[in-house]
């Protein structure tokens, strides 16, 4: 059973930037073919704010002798959005979002297929399926649209102590520029990752995680590159996890995925 919780602070010193925290509990059962969990994600922007509470599942099975497996699972919950435009400063006053105020709560699922070996694994998902729309006056609002994710990485043995793991992820949102990450991470003594990471166009940064027996605290710090550099001191990002195992578990930590 792992929990896992998350913190992220970008644009420091820029105001409205963005928040937000992520909270997750997850574990396998029936033999491990199975996965059951839940994750609470809070995001901020500016006036805009979501609150969301999903329940997760998946299930996996067993390609072949080295114990690669592919995985598929859903997500089911809710998001609670809003903005409260109430007390903003305004130039033009005939906008029609001037002084409104909006709370709404919309279902959704979320859906994935991943692929995981001993050294590598390759996932797709699409946290939100549905396009929930809202209307503000006159105004037909988009309020969830779809985004897509690919990740993957491999991990390489350079010597006895030293492990090397390159990884990307690519994210994708209609009517928007493909993202892509790039991160090279070592891993020392089993313990210890280190790692450089370069987003396309937008950020440079570095990472860190230790792990004690089955405790993990990692942190992040990256700067834009891009014109944003000017008005703020990066971006700070928290991770805390901890993985509640059997005796007899045959899990192991760390996971390299």
């Amino acid at each position: 059973m792992s929990f896992v919780a998350l913190g992220r602070f970008q644009w420091v010193n820029f105001k409205g930037a963005p928040t937000s925290q992520w909270l997750s509990i997850h574990s396998p059962i029936s033999n491990q073919r199975l996965g059951i969990g839940a994750h609470f994600i809070n995001d901020r922007i500016g006036e805009r704010k979501r609150t969301s509470a999903y329940a997760d599942i998946s299930s996996s099975i067993t390609l072949n002798k080295n114990l690669d497996k592919l995985s598929a699972g859903v997500s089911v919950g809710f998001d609670a959005m809003g903005y409260d435009f109430s007390s903003s400063q305004v130039i033009d006053q005939t906008d029609p979002y001037y002084g409104k105020v909006l709370s709404v709560t919309k279902p959704n699922l979320g859906a994935g297929i991943y692929y995981s070996g001993k050294k590598q694994y390759l996932g797709v998902s699409v946290p939100r399926l549905f396009q929930n729309k809202t209307q503000v006056n006159e105004i037909v609002e988009s309020i969830t649209t779809k985004h897509f994710f690919i990740a993957g990485g491999y991990v390489f043995d350079l010597n006895s102590v030293l492990k090397l793991k390159p990884s990307t992820l690519i994210k994708f949102t209609p009517n928007a520029p493909i993202t892509l990450d790039v991160n090279a991470s070592l891993l020392m003594y089993e313990k210890l990752w280190t790692g450089i990471m370069y987003r396309y166009n937008e950020a440079l940064g570095v990472n860190i995680v230790y792990t004690v027996k089955n405790f993990q605290v990692g942190y992040v710090f990256d700067f834009p590159i891009n014109g944003l550099r000017t008005y703020q001191y990066g971006s700070h990002e928290i991770l805390l996890q901890y993985d509640l195992q059997p005796k007899h578990s045959s899990y192991h930590s760390p996971r390299y995925f």
